[in-house]
């Protein structure tokens, strides 16, 4: 096996993340075949070389694990929490291996969240360039007029940390349910920190509830606090979505068809029960001409 960088070597055993792994590297608390290595560009061969980490040997790469939490609101996206707040490293306790989240769902905010220990996938995804488009449904104070949603839909400028204002891709937005708090659905291919909210405070509407149903390829379908692992083919069409290649998708398919049944006021007759009727119909037609 070719020699990497101790770092990139300690982070796939899932010892730390890189940049930590930089860290221990240079506080002296990796030991190389017996010799202390201080010097962040240090390569080794994992198959060869006996590698410590605080006197640890480490025992070769961690096996990659992808987790799709529905993350409830109350919890920040963090590993820890300076002011003791409940993670969402509290709801998945009994994943094998140790993950991290894939961006961020504020304290607030509900849905999809997607966990892995693939750091080179997380990376892709959270690459701006990647446009994996990002599905919420959201509840806002007051019913924003068409003027308004079009604003939205085209890009609005918002404020970052520090001030500095950006403006926002073009979203796709549509009403799911009428009323004086009305629900929508808004899709956006940017993961900008609290950015739907910012959105909509801008053309003067507050937010009131936020759920990510959908993250590129997958669709919310746990219970809030619950997980699951992904299937092999979901990590498949993750990686397609990271690369930005478009995958093909049938004309007028939506993301959240089950949250427009979820939101219908009153169950439709399907189509096909009328038309079994008019062929059985037509049948015993048939059935009496042949008799007579």
């Amino acid at each position: 096996m070719p020699a990497e960088r101790l770092q990139k070597i300690i982070a796939a055993a899932g010892v730390a993340s890189r940049r930590k792994a930089e860290e221990l590297i240079a506080s002296g608390r990796v030991v190389v075949n017996g010799n202390i290595v201080r010097e962040l560009g240090t390569k080794a061969d994992p198959e060869q070389d006996h590698i410590r980490v605080d006197g640890k040997l480490l025992q070769g790469p961690e096996r990659y694990t992808y987790v799709l939490l529905n993350k409830p609101k109350g919890y920040v996206t963090t590993v820890s929490d300076e002011k003791k707040r409940p993670t969402v490293m509290d709801l998945v306790t009994k994943v094998k291996g140790r993950v991290y989240p894939v961006g961020r769902l504020d304290w607030a905010s509900e849905g999809l969240l997607l966990m892995t220990n693939d750091g080179t996938l997380a990376n892709a995804l959270m690459k701006a360039s990647s446009n994996v488009a990002k599905t919420y449904v959201v509840k806002v104070a007051g019913q924003p007029d068409e003027g308004k949603l079009d604003k939205l839909r085209r890009g609005v400028s918002i404020a970052e940390k520090g001030g500095r204002r950006v403006r926002t891709a073009p979203a796709k937005i549509r009403l799911i349910r009428e009323g004086d708090n009305p629900w929508l659905e808004v899709t956006i291919i940017e993961g900008r920190n609290r950015q739907v909210r910012k959105m909509f405070e801008e053309v003067g509407h507050h937010v009131e509830k936020i759920r990510r149903v959908q993250y590129g390829p997958l669709t919310l379908d746990v219970p809030p606090g619950d997980w699951r692992n992904l299937t092999l083919l979901e990590v498949a069409k993750l990686k397609t979505a990271a690369s930005g290649i478009k995958s093909a998708k049938p004309a007028g398919e939506s993301a959240s068809k089950p949250l427009r049944e979820q939101f219908a006021s009153r169950p439709t007759r399907p189509h096909s029960v009328r038309t079994s009727r008019a062929q059985r119909a037509s049948a015993a037609r048939r059935s009496r001409t042949s008799e007579v």
